[in-house]
């Protein structure tokens, strides 16, 4: 709930500043316009080396699968959707809403990286399209293995905000809240990463025809990796008394936010691009 009791917050601008504009989130737009710079140079890229490819270069149609892709493709844009209704929902200072609305992004975020691990590995293993073995390759790995690291950052930061939504407002009378946060991280932490590898377990069990019995017994520890993290994310997770976080910080994920609608942005960018205009 909110922890504040007076007019309600102007979560659009900031009177205090001689912009007008929150001194968080202007910093986060100067970011991305830094970073969109970056990722235009790395897309650029790719298109000259996509107009002029040497003799043996390889067909990406015969590469790429744009079923997976296009799944991978809603999904994040499904996380973006999600992202706002965080940011509603702590602007109406909704903390239980907005910590849903976190964990369902976080969890839509590790699909997709889940996605891109499975692209990259078979690509290399089936494909044989490598990062030194040809220009495509190179461009390709760098331009997407780019994205993935920046949705990687952004799941965590994701994390981070969540149980950072669950430090005491008294921290004094807490002195154990600091050593708990930092667990809560590490079990979220370890949800995503067994969820993401037994994941891409079952779907690799089933590809050459096994079953349910079959998976369980070769990712046996995976299984209980993630059953274990998940526990200790539900037991932290406990309501503990009042906590100092409100819509007085909506600001801080209005910023996370943009962080993650950029990503959104330039992954549609990427999408199309990379993957759609090889079909045309």
């Amino acid at each position: 709930m909110s922890s504040s009791t007076h007019a309600p917050i102007d979560h659009h601008h900031d009177h205090t500043t001689a912009t007008g504009i929150p001194n968080k989130k202007l910093l986060m737009w100067t970011f991305l316009a830094s970073d969109c710079m970056f990722f235009g140079t790395l897309i650029a890229t790719h298109l000259v080396y996509r107009l002029h490819p040497p003799p043996d270069a390889p067909v990406p149609t015969e590469i790429f699968s744009i079923e997976l892709t296009s799944f991978s493709t809603f999904i994040l844009l499904m996380s973006s959707l999600m992202m706002a209704l965080a940011v509603n929902a702590i602007q109406k200072g909704n903390l239980k809403s907005m910590r849903w609305s976190l964990l369902t992004t976080i969890f839509f975020g590790a699909i997709f990286l889940g996605g891109q691990v499975y692209e990259f590995d078979h690509f290399v293993k089936v494909k044989h399209l490598t990062l030194t073995n040809s220009l495509f390759g190179s461009t390709f790995y760098t331009l997407t293995g780019t994205h993935g690291t920046h949705v990687a950052i952004g799941v965590l930061w994701l994390i981070m905000m969540y149980v950072r939504s669950f430090m005491p407002a008294d921290t004094a009378s807490d002195r154990g809240w600091f050593f708990r946060n930092v667990l809560h991280v590490a079990a979220i932490i370890g949800v995503v990463i067994f969820a993401m590898f037994a994941g891409l377990g079952l779907v690799h069990t089933l590809q050459i025809g096994g079953g349910l019995g079959t998976f369980a017994g070769h990712h046996f520890g995976l299984l209980i990796g993630l059953a274990v993290s998940l526990a200790a994310s539900l037991f932290f997770a406990r309501p503990r008394g009042p906590v100092a976080f409100g819509e007085v910080n909506a600001v801080d994920v209005e910023s996370m936010g943009l962080y993650w609608h950029f990503v959104d942005i330039v992954w549609i960018v990427i999408f199309t691009a990379v993957y759609l205009l090889e079909y045309l």
